[in-house]
Formats: C-alpha cells, structure tokens, sequence
C-alpha cells in the first residue's frame, strides 16, 4: 500500500539537498573523515544508476557510513554538533536507501541498525524541527523493509518502534495538519505486522487518541461532545454539503482513516476497549454520514465489519451499533450509487449481520442494551407509554435492579456536553415512578430521588423540565399514600 510522500517532507528534502555544504571545511574540523568525504561525493548529486552501481560495489562501507563499524563512527555521531551536515545526511541516507533496494537489509544486517538515528528523534521538543522529522522518515523506510523482509520480530525493531511512535504521535498532537499528515502516513507505513499494531495499541494514550481526535474533530464534536454523533440528526446529503469540521482536509481524514482501518486488523484485541474507552461506532456512524467520497466510506464500513465480526465482541458491540442507528444509516447507503464492489460486499456483510441481530431483539432488549452503553438518546422506548407500561417492572426488578443501578450510574455523570442525557435520564425515572409506585423506596434507596431533585436547578432547561416532571410522579404518588 504506497501513499505519496507529504508535500512538506518532500518540500523540506527538496531544499536540504539544494543547499551547499562545506565539506572540506568539515574535514578540517574533524567533523567527518577523508574517507566519509570521498563516500559521500561519490553518490551525492549524481544519477540513480551511477548512485546505485557505486553503493552496490561496496554496500559495507555505506552500512559503515552510516551506522558506524570497526572503521570508526556513524557520521551521524560525528557530526553531532553540525545540524547542517545531520540534516543533509538525513535526506541522503533515505535517498540511498529508496534508491538502492540492497542497502536496507545490509543496514538491519548491523548489530545496532537504529543506534546513531533513535537519538536524533528527541534532538529538539519543537515538532518542526528537520532532523526529528527527517530521523522519523528515514526510519519509517528502514523499519517498514525490516517487517517486509521479516516476518519475526527481532529484539532491535521492538526497541525502535516504540520511540518511533512516540516522537511522531508529537506531530499528531500538533495543530499543522501537513505535521499530522507525515506522523499517519508513517503509521500507516509501520502497521504491517501483527507485532507493529500491538505495539501501536499498547500505546494507544499517545499514537491512537490523538488520531481519534482528528476524527471527532472532522465529525464536529469534541471529546467530550457527543450528543450530534448519538442523536444522528444529520442526513448524509446535508452532512456531506457542509462539509468536515475542525478543517480536516480529505487527503488528511482518509489517511488517519487508513491507519485505523490497518489497527482494525486487530479487532479481537481491540474491539471491546475501543468502544467504551471512544464510543468508536457512535464516531464512526456519523462520520458515515459526512463521508465526502466512497473511498472514506469503505475504510469506514470496512473498519467497523472488522470490530464486529470477531464473536467475542458481538455481545458488546452489536447493541451499540443499533442504538447509534447505523442500521438504519447502512439502508440509506444501499440506496446510493455505490460502485467499489469490496465496499458493497463488506456493506452487504454487515447489513445482513445486524438484520440478524435486530430480528431476534424485543423493544425491552433495545432500551436495556442503550442503558448498558453507557450513553442515552431519544430513542423511541423513552417516549413510548406502552412500553413503559408494560415493561417499568421488568426494568426495576430483572438481574437484581440492574438497569436502575446503571441508570444512577449515568445520571451521576455531569455531562456538561451532552446534557440530554440527563434530561433523557429523567424521563425515564418519570415513567418508572408513574408506572410502579410501588417501587418508588427502591428507587430512593439508590439515590435517584435526591439526584433528580438535584437536577430541578441545572442550567439546561431541557434538564429541568424532565427533572421537575419526575419529582411532581414522586409528590403524587405520596400525596396519594
């Protein structure tokens, strides 16, 4: 899977290259040797063949050059006070290693392949300066050869690899999208291996929630601002005329895309905590229906499948994924004019895996499986007064008063972002007081009474109007009493 290189990294490269070097001044210096001069013109500036003929007649002097050896240090360690030569040997050592396809496993062959280049990827905090993002590139190349060559993992790739994510989930947690965009198209280039995306996973606090990040930001919520991506308000058609939010460039969200979708291979690894640790199927519903191009659409789909599919996660997974309506969203995505046949058999997969679950699920199995995500909408058992008539009992007594209990879990939260869901909270108690009195102390005994009588004073006014309407069920059954 190739991408095109970032057009800021090859505008960078570009301008190293351009710029005059005094090597003889370099030598005198004791910065490089005689012999390093002399390897180094003979493949500088000169044609791709004539550069690989020359690295191929003696590829143990070039492993030499640049990792060092009986013949004395890497360049890049000699050169260590000299950022214009550490740069230029940067772009050169990737130009060598792109041009002549034998020197990258003539490097990994070294005892210490990353030692002179792992350093340099904490050479400065500031995420634009060259020799990080230039280490990183070149070391992306490397690693990706090793895992191409290699199935195995070896003891020096999973030391590497680590510090290669860290430094580059810096430039994802930067506001430069064209920064963002060199770190995911790295990442993208790394995860080949089953070892590469658990490492990614296990690092997931710094390489994949900044990634999650760019893409809450392309559905126009936040973090912590979900009620859009719930409510799934928003039609495809609308969604896509008005575009991504945050400023997220396509080229930009379908590599991010593209990175997920490769972590994804690992969906019985991943699939449970991705989805209470990001609520990925609300994010990855909405983003559905924003989706700009059919290309997005089937990374999207195509990623969701692969969370879904391993039997472990269905139990956790497939409630989620009806209570955010994607049902309901993959029927109007049939409709459309779709025409890349792995999108419609992956479309088609999944359609008919969620049919089957919707089928042999009751409206009781709707409302409890949106309680236990966690996260309440408007769904239709909230207002439905013969649901609530008919199965109140049922939600207060079934599995020792589980759902009460996660009820009260939820409505502790604040959700200062997304306060429907207390109002929706509310509503519910409403209706559990209106439809079994009787079992009111129950509800008293795990503090529902006194957070709703709370709730009377929220700032929200949806909040308050359900809060008050839940108390006044209360004041009227006691009156009664």
């Amino acid at each position: 899977m190739s991408l095109d290189p970032p057009t800021y990294l090859n505008s960078l490269q570009n301008n190293i290259r351009a710029r005059p070097i005094p090597w003889e001044g370099a030598v005198r210096a004791g910065t490089i040797t005689d012999i390093d001069l002399k390897r180094i013109k003979a493949v500088d500036k000169v044609r791709k063949d004539q550069r690989r003929q020359t690295v191929e007649s003696d590829t143990d002097a070039y492993r030499s050059l640049l990792l060092g050896g009986d013949q004395g240090k890497s360049v890049l360690e000699s050169a260590a006070k000299r950022a214009d030569v550490i740069q230029y040997m940067l772009v050169l050592a990737s130009d060598l290693i792109n041009d002549v396809p034998s020197l990258a496993p003539a490097l990994l062959g070294h005892p210490s392949p990353y030692k002179p280049f792992l350093p340099l990827l904490s050479y400065s905090t500031n995420p634009e300066d060259p020799i990080p993002l230039l280490t990183s590139s070149f070391l992306a190349s490397l690693t990706t050869t090793a895992q191409t060559d290699s199935s195995k993992s070896n003891p020096q790739m999973d030391e590497a690899l680590p510090k290669l994510y860290k430094y580059l989930s810096t430039l994802t947690k930067s506001q430069d999208s064209g920064l963002q965009d060199i770190a995911v198209q790295e990442y993208s280039a790394l995860l080949r291996t089953k070892k590469a995306r658990e490492l990614f996973w296990r690092q997931r606090q710094d390489t994949l929630n900044p990634l999650i990040d760019i893409l809450r930001a392309a559905a126009g919520a936040g973090r912590d601002s979900d009620s859009t991506m719930w409510s799934g308000g928003t039609s495809i058609r609308s969604a896509t005329e008005a575009g991504l939010g945050g400023g997220v460039g396509l080229q930009l969200l379908y590599h991010v895309l593209l990175t997920i979708w490769q972590l994804s291979f690992e969906g019985s690894l991943i699939g449970k905590d991705l989805e209470r640790e990001q609520e990925i199927l609300a994010l990855y519903t909405q983003l559905l229906r924003l989706s700009p191009k059919e290309k997005t659409t089937r990374l999207l789909i195509s990623t969701i499948l692969n969370l879904i599919t391993p039997s472990a996660n269905r139990s956790d997974l497939l409630p989620v994924a009806t209570t955010v309506r994607l049902p309901t969203l993959l029927t109007n995505l049939k409709a459309r004019h779709l025409t890349d046949p792995d999108l419609l058999e992956d479309l088609e997969t999944l359609t008919s895996m969620l049919a089957d679950y919707t089928s042999s699920q009751t409206t009781f199995d709707e409302y409890a499986s949106e309680v236990h995500t966690g996260h309440l909408r408007w769904s239709p058992p909230h207002r439905d007064a013969n649901f609530w008539r008919d199965n109140a009992r049922k939600i207060l007594d079934e599995n020792q008063a589980e759902l009460p209990k996660q009820l009260m879990e939820i409505m502790q939260k604040k959700w200062e972002n997304d306060k429907q869901v207390l109002a929706i909270a509310c509503n519910d108690v409403a209706w559990l007081v209106k439809e079994a009195p009787e079992k009111r102390v129950q509800l008293e005994k795990l503090g529902v009474k006194a957070r709703v009588m709370e709730l009377m004073t929220d700032e929200n006014e949806g909040v308050r109007w359900e809060s008050l309407r839940a108390v006044g069920e209360w004041l009227r059954y006691s009156f009664e009493d």
